[in-house]
């Protein structure tokens, strides 16, 4: 390797200097700071977990997605975490132990093997929630509300969020007696979006004209609220677990309407959104300009099962990184004080003071060639008539 070679940073994997970093931490502390005024404690998760662990319940993607090495002392597989939320439900399950709802909150980095776009980062920052230990719409409700809190919290006025439950596709094709295959080619149909194909299946491969019927007009359930309106004409006669379904976005769906005015909400019953491990609701949020999923969530009850306990569980995490590309930050100018080198004490004690009041203080060194656009300071600490003052820097 060449000394020109040397700086260079695997594909997808990027240092944040100075500027950015200060604009990244500025939005993770407003978000920790909205979900600590919720009643969400603050958690870090090691960087590093056996894959036993961190590899449960969350799908194939997951683990296509885990670095993974060999632990040198025990010589198990360690995996380097892409999510986050399998680490808290580990803490939920084994380290806390709650018997009520147990809200946790983190921020940090996770690793990918491959981007998951083209011009995606492979070490995003993510921030995120979870909500254990209550299985009602309520936790459901809370969890959206906190999501649009925090893209108000960073000013992301024009996001909309995209909803729908799994459980509605899951008791269909129960109820239709499917196999793994034929679920899979269903599963396949529908987010292809492919109406035409989808047609002639249903009618080779379902006998019960009532569910046939509803699984052609799945992909058309779509929509604004009124699509929910729809839905409940159209799974009249579906199982009453779909109906369930149903009433559950129809009750989420009014609440977030009622609190959040502006809110863009569309639901799509046909999309089938992590559909490997959500096991009921589910949302994500979007914004233009950006080609995937700025936030996503929802409910995952079997997170827990790998440890034990088996809890309702949900939740969300925000792509920090993105977001922040997204909204270009502007921070407001905060420049510092010189103070050049100097051995007296009482220039310490005034230097201390002002850090104290929140100042930024640079103190120089001996001959030392200043550079006033490195340092950024627009005022020197300089003493005059006996004490030290801070003037402007000319």
């Amino acid at each position: 390797m060449t000394y020109a070679d040397r700086w260079l940073l695997p594909d997808g994997v990027e240092e944040i200097l100075p500027a950015e970093a200060q604009q990244i931490e500025s939005l993770r502390r407003r978000l920790l700071d909205l979900y600590r005024c919720w009643g969400y404690d603050l958690v870090i998760p090691p960087l590093v977990e056996f894959t036993d662990s961190l590899l449960i319940g969350l799908g194939r993607d997951l683990d296509l997605l885990t670095f993974k090495l060999t632990d040198q002392l025990s010589g198990r597989t360690l995996g380097i975490r892409a999510d986050i939320t399998p680490q808290t439900a580990r803490m939920d399950a084994h380290s806390l132990k709650r018997q009520g709802a147990n809200r946790l909150c983190y921020a940090g980095h996770v690793l990918h093997t491959r981007p998951r776009t083209p011009l995606a980062t492979r070490s995003p920052i993510l921030s995120g929630v979870e909500l254990y230990g209550e299985a009602g719409v309520g936790a459901d409700i809370e969890v959206v509300s906190l999501l649009m809190e925090s893209l108000q919290a960073v000013g992301l006025n024009d996001a909309s969020v995209e909803i729908g439950h799994v459980g509605i596709f899951r008791e269909l094709i129960s109820a239709a007696g499917l196999s793994n295959e034929q679920q899979e080619i269903l599963f396949d149909l529908l987010q292809r979006k492919a109406a035409t194909e989808m047609r002639a299946w249903v009618a080779a491969n379902i006998g019960d004209p009532s569910l046939a019927d509803i699984l052609r007009q799945l992909p058309g359930l779509a929509g604004g609220r009124e699509s929910l309106q729809r839905a409940r004409r159209v799974l009249a006669n579906a199982p009453p677990a779909v109906m369930a379904a149903v009433q559950q976005l129809e009750t989420l769906a009014e609440t977030i309407s009622q609190r959040y005015p502006q809110a863009q909400l569309y639901f799509d019953l046909s999309e089938l959104h992590s559909f490997t491990y959500h096991t009921g609701l589910w949302f994500a949020a979007f914004t233009p300009g950006y080609g995937r999923a700025l936030a996503s969530g929802g409910r995952y009850d079997r997170v827990g099962e790998v440890f034990g306990r088996a809890r309702p569980a949900t939740g969300f995490h925000i792509d920090i990184t993105a977001l922040n590309r997204l909204l270009q930050v502007s921070l407001p100018q905060r420049n510092g004080i010189y103070a050049p080198a100097c051995a007296d004490p009482d220039q310490w004690q005034a230097i201390q003071k002002l850090r104290a009041q929140g100042e930024t203080v640079v103190t120089g060194f001996p001959d030392e060639q200043v550079r006033r656009d490195e340092f950024k300071c627009d005022r020197q600490l300089v003493k005059a008539g006996g004490e030290y003052k801070v003037i402007p820097w000319d």
